[in-house]
């Protein structure tokens, strides 16, 4: 047939027409799995890999795993297999899984609001001692996790842990996490309200419970009723954050859709109030949402912030309201603005009962079972036996009578966990590392342990508050983005056009007040070497530069690139 202007499909070539596959949302009617993490999740539920590593794993030993339990499902019990020693950041991205992976564990032990007594700190510091070579990290969302772990002593180890009624359940995975919280909920004297209640309450209903299982990628969420704002909300899934609505009284106001790694996003209120005791149904409706309106083609949209960011706020409380609790919510505040500048509770500070708390500061985190047992030791001496984690990696001991303060700071102090750090050891945090972790690229604990080092000893007049964020690889977990100083681990050229470990430097980051991400200045890199010159040199320049009252964030958002180079 001839072409004419009537009938150019006669010379233009067909064109296939593929039908959409959609985003793998369960509801939309997309069952199909569509990566090999939907696979394995469809062919065994995480939860079920516990009676294997039970019956046949910690028998038969590490090579008996299957692989997708090896790397799959096994985080559903707080099981990561941790990296070969000796293997360098330059091979992170190139070789296998297999290749990568060291025959021995990560365990992460799930401490919901940071609670903990001695007696189970105590259990934990012993667990570490037998099992974990002494090693011991104090997360940034208030877990503490263990190294060197094989798979034949996990049963034991888990024995141990449930007895004092610790657990590993769902603290990874693609599952609803840790449940983060104030940690002096319940005492602290400006307290709004005490969000203990519903943490526990979604703890006992839904977490270990196969109705969310199996999400399409991990969730996060963050309770607390403090004027501080010390659960750093703004990144995460779900966030209850505690105010007072001017007819109903203290509830918390509704947050979604927060989260960092490679594609940074700031949760999104819903304009919600929301009582305690309707907490945990608001919140396994937004979980409901998740598990069936979430991402699944692709991981790397699978958090909920890419549904928030499509959806966007009103939608998404019209379809929690509508479809999930068939009622409306009642409208609320805004959270105030955080009460104080430091959201850690480091120092000493005055309970709602007379008593004191006294908050303190292990190195990045770091710490090793021999400390953690002597923290419970110094606890029972000088408290009630009642201890707490935070989510900037620091701890706290509840109920001090005031006699007994100035000795507790003391027996802080001979363990080297101040109570008065300088900002530097106050505000620096840092991520496993390459010394652990097989998505590391650089060192970070050691690292970031001797930058505190040499900004005391360089800068000792230094008294503003700071902080400066260490992470081994782009996933954030360390949460470079919103840090004053935050620095992303990678491959760097030096001097001499050697590929060195290094950083990309983030500046100016924040939550709380004017919330944001750093700044990333044009080819700002450093070398792991050349890292305390670099933030000497900046933060003399702020010193200099900085107007009255001027925080850093602010300083490094309006500065030249040159002082900030």
């Amino acid at each position: 047939m001839a072409a004419t202007p009537q009938n150019p499909a006669a010379t233009t070539p067909r064109r296939k027409v593929s039908r959409h596959r959609g985003e793998g949302q369960w509801a939309a009617g997309h069952h199909t799995p569509l990566n090999g993490n939907e696979q394995f999740k469809k062919d065994d539920d995480g939860l079920n890999v516990r009676t294997r590593i039970e019956t046949i794993y910690s028998k038969r030993g590490f090579d008996s795993i299957d692989p997708n339990d090896l790397r799959g499902r096994m985080r559903w019990w707080g099981l990561y297999t941790q990296r070969k020693p000796g293997i360098d950041g330059g091979k992170t991205a190139i070789l296998e899984p297999e290749e990568l992976d060291d025959k021995y564990f990560m365990l992460r032990v799930r401490i919901d609001g940071g609670r903990l007594t001695t007696q189970q700190l105590r259990v934990i510091g012993e667990i570490s001692e037998e099992f974990a070579r002494g090693s011991a990290d104090v997360t940034d969302r208030q877990n503490i996790q263990l190294h060197w772990i094989r798979i034949e002593d996990v049963p034991e180890i888990w024995n141990r842990l449930e007895a004092v009624g610790l657990s590993t359940t769902e603290a990874c995975g693609d599952c609803p996490r840790v449940v983060i919280g104030s940690p002096v909920a319940g005492i602290a004297e400006d307290e709004i309200i005490d969000g203990s209640w519903a943490i526990d309450e979604i703890h006992e209903r839904y977490i270990g419970s196969k109705e969310f299982s199996n999400l399409p990628r991990k969730f996060k969420t963050a309770i607390s009723g403090s004027p501080l704002l010390d659960v750093v909300h703004e990144i995460n899934d779900i966030a209850f954050v505690g105010v007072e609505h001017p007819e109903h009284g203290p509830g918390f106001d509704l947050w979604v859709g927060g989260g960092l790694s490679t594609n940074p996003k700031l949760g999104v209120r819903l304009g919600a109030w929301v009582p305690l005791d309707e907490v945990p149904e608001v919140w396994a409706g937004v979980v409901g949402i998740f598990r069936d309106w979430g991402y699944r083609r692709l991981r790397t949209r699978a958090r909920l912030k890419f549904l928030v960011a499509d959806w966007g706020p009103e939608k998404f409380r019209q379809v929690l309201e509508d479809d999930y609790l068939k009622r409306k919510l009642v409208d609320g505040p805004a959270p105030a603005e955080p009460s104080g500048r430091w959201r850690d509770h480091v120092g000493v500070h005055r309970q709602n009962d007379g008593l004191f708390y006294v908050g303190f500061a292990p190195r990045v985190g770091r710490v090793d079972g021999a400390t953690l047992t002597k923290i419970a030791e110094v606890a029972e001496a000088h408290g009630s036996g009642r201890v707490r984690t935070t989510v900037e990696q620091k701890m706290i001991i509840l109920d001090v009578e005031e006699a007994q303060v100035q000795p507790l700071v003391e027996a802080l102090e001979a363990l080297d966990l101040t109570a008065k750090p300088s900002p530097f050891r106050r505000g620096t945090m840092a991520c496993t590392g390459i010394e652990y972790c097989k998505l590391a690229i650089v060192e970070t604990k050691a690292r970031g342990s001797q930058l505190i080092d040499e900004l005391e000893r360089r800068i000792p007049e230094f008294d503003e508050p700071l902080t400066i964020n260490l992470n081994g690889c782009p996933n954030a977990c360390a949460r470079i983005q919103v840090a004053d100083i935050g620095l992303k681990g990678q491959l760097v050229l030096n001097d001499q056009g050697e590929q060195v470990e290094g950083y990309q430097v983030h500046l100016g980051g924040a939550l709380g007040l004017e919330a944001g991400f750093g700044r990333k200045v044009r080819g700002l890199k450093v070398t792991s070497e050349e890292l305390p010159d670099y933030v000497e040199r900046v933060l003399k320049r702020f010193q200099a530069e900085r107007e009255e009252g001027e925080r850093f964030a602010a300083w490094a958002s309006r500065a030249s690139e040159e002082a900030l180079s």
